[in-house]
């Protein structure tokens, strides 16, 4: 029996792996600076990145959890593994043949941890599964595929193999390779039979599913023949290897693409994972026999280093029956547990990637993901639906339906464009009653939550409660957007920068529209700066000051600029201009961003045939701020 690993041996393996390398294969890292990277913490949950390594020293600590230590370490914690199969598993990674000092043995050792055991199992099943595609009873397996539109090259890239129909053959393979019954058991590849153990897996194709570092932890089966009675799909049942709650089929694959392109494809089944890759989408993932849950979404957040910018890109792709509909409004509940825009694109005739690519081809399947809709439309849309739009009646039942889709969305800013979108699409007319009804379905479910939380009496914080004296019902007095919110920050920032710095932003700013701002108190301050000649109108900073002040309507714009001009300018480690600039394009690029949707909005409503005009205008005009929002990606935020 081997022993302990040479000291010389763990020091090779902690040399040759790179610690940015492992790490990388479970989130994305980012620089820090200095030859610093961060990421989103893989050990608890945050919604900014606080996990830091330091490539030069082979360290990594994350200031959120404290969790720290080098490769090994995270190997270890990461895999649950012990000290030495992590440096096992780190050293086959990097090719380096370990000693034990006991006997000089080389290889691994034979009394090695049950995962590594496993890995192992489940490598050498994938091979005699790919190995029994290629056999002559493997041909239904393969009839499958070429139904499908796949060939030998795709299955052999997703590594698809078959298992034939006989009760033990992957077994005696196994047992013929060394491993125990008990392994091939514990890792869900057999069950216990009145005889000993027999596969699990009988007549069916099979997919292997991969973790993050491209190990084999389980299987995805598929029934193939008429008389068999098991399930559809049968997958490996958890097990020390596979949680199918944490595990996306496909991420092994697409992990780099997520996180070059900051965008993950959520579909439902393997063969569309399949599809989507070799139809040019390579961030297209599963899950394996279960619902989109929160350990996937942590998963997934780490892999797009999900933050407080709001660039990533979740799509959830859904059948277009009403089972699928009901799924993408399910995953509607998730939406807010990301920071990354989410979207459904829904094919309308039905047809999943799969089938869309075999009848449509490859571009249809790319079209399908482009032409996605943020979750938060599907979801109000679909709400407005189930009603007739062209009676009174039809359209309050409406309101009442998807106004409270609208109340649930957590970020003020969002809510209130929902708000005033569902004004639109339902063709009230009367923009304040909508946002009225809204409004009363938001703060019910803020004081259901404060109740349900032990915090019954929170509601005094904002005013006097539901009633104020004799019992006259008043409105909340919160404010009606969020100072926490990343875009109210940077609108405060841009208009410290109009107040204390003016020439810094010069005519650019006065080109912003007051409706840019999401907090209305930002507008007012705008509107007083418009009023009173723009930045470009301000000479010495001192009088400038002085003429805002004079110029504000009331005393609360008045304090405001007076806020304004006295706090610090957060401008970040980057010189001044940039700082301004970067602001400024992000306020306009957010502006750009809403018009789109208007008109959008309004396409949408219109038939292009009755009206042509308006219908060709309209495309028009959206062209322009396509290319508008285009130009400025490209010549501001494009470059950080």
């Amino acid at each position: 029996m081997a022993g302990r690993i040479r000291n010389e041996d763990i020091a090779l393996v902690r040399e040759r792996a790179s610690i940015a390398d492992v790490i990388g294969e479970y989130l994305q890292l980012r620089s820090a600076g200095g030859g610093n990277l961060k990421g989103l913490c893989p050990f608890h949950d945050e919604k900014s990145p606080s996990f830091n390594v330091t490539p030069s020293r082979g360290l990594y600590f994350c200031f959120g959890c404290e969790a720290g230590g080098d490769v090994i370490k995270f190997v270890q914690e990461i895999e649950h593994l012990s000290f030495s199969e992590a440096v096992e598993r780190l050293a086959a990674q990097a090719g380096i043949q370990l000693r034990y000092e006991d006997t000089g043995g080389h290889g691994p050792r034979r009394d090695g941890g049950q995962r590594a055991r496993l890995i192992e199992a489940h490598r050498a099943a994938a091979e005699y599964y790919t190995g029994q595609l290629n056999s002559p009873e493997g041909a239904i397996g393969r009839k499958f595929l070429s139904e499908r539109g796949f060939e030998a090259a795709d299955a052999a890239r997703f590594g698809v193999g078959f298992a034939p129909r006989e009760w033990e053959g992957l077994v005696r393979h196994l047992r013929g390779r060394g491993f125990a019954d008990r392994d091939i058991v514990a890792g869900g590849l057999a069950k216990e039979g009145r005889r000993g153990p027999m596969d699990r897996f009988r007549g069916r194709l099979m997919w292997p599913i991969r973790d993050l570092s491209g190990d084999v932890i389980g299987f995805g089966a598929r029934r193939l023949y008429e008389d068999d009675d098991g399930p559809k799909y049968l997958n490996t049942p958890e097990s020390p290897l596979f949680h199918k709650g944490s595990v996306l089929y496909g991420a092994d694959l697409a992990k780099k693409e997520i996180a070059r392109r900051r965008q993950a494809v959520v579909v439902e089944g393997y063969t569309d994972v399949m599809a989507c890759h070799l139809a040019g989408v390579p961030t297209a993932i599963a899950t394996c026999g279960t619902a989109f849950g929160d350990d996937h979404i942590k998963v997934l957040r780490r892999l797009l280093m999900d933050q407080d910018e709001f660039r990533g890109e979740v799509i959830f792709t859904f059948d277009g029956d009403s089972a699928g509909r009901k799924a993408a409004l399910r995953a509607f509940d998730d939406e807010q547990k990301f920071v990354s825009q989410t979207f459904v694109a829904v094919q309308p005739d039905g047809l999943d990637p799969c089938d869309l690519r075999i009848r449509h081809g490859d571009a249809a399947v790319r079209d399908l993901v482009a032409s996605r809709l943020p979750l938060f439309e599907f979801a109000v849309r679909s709400a407005i639906e189930q009603h007739d739009l062209d009676t009174v009646e039809g359209r309050l039942a409406a309101l009442d339906a998807a106004a409270p889709v609208v109340a649930a969305i957590k970020d003020r800013s969002r809510r209130h464009m929902y708000t005033v979108n569902l004004d639109r699409w339902l063709g009230i007319m009367d923009e304040q009653f909508v946002l009225r009804r809204v409004r009363e379905l938001a703060n019910r479910r803020h004081g259901r939550a404060q109740a349900a939380n032990g915090h019954p009496g929170r509601r005094a914080e904002h005013g006097r409660g539901e009633h104020g004296r004799g019992g006259e019902p008043q409105a909340p007095k919160r404010p009606a957007f969020d100072l926490a919110d990343p875009e109210v920050q940077r609108e405060r920032e841009l208009l410290k920068l109009a107040v204390q710095r003016p020439a810094l932003l010069g005519p650019g700013f006065d080109e912003v529209p007051a409706e840019a701002f999401i907090a209305p108190p930002h507008a007012a301050v705008r509107a007083v700066i418009v009023a009173a000649g723009g930045v470009t109108a301000a000479r010495n900073v001192a009088e400038w000051v002085s003429l805002l002040l004079e110029s504000a309507p009331d005393d609360q714009v008045r304090d405001l600029i007076t806020k304004l001009g006295v706090e610090p300018v957060r401008s970040a480690q980057e010189s001044d201009d940039r700082y301004a600039a970067d602001l400024l394009a992000r306020i306009k690029e957010r502006q750009l961003t809403r018009m789109i949707a208007d008109v959008k909005s309004k396409l949408g409503r219109l038939n292009p045939v009755e009206a042509q005009e308006e219908y060709h205008r309209l495309f028009g005009d959206l062209v322009a701020l396509e290319q508008q929002r285009r130009v400025l990606r490209e010549r501001g935020l494009g470059s950080q």
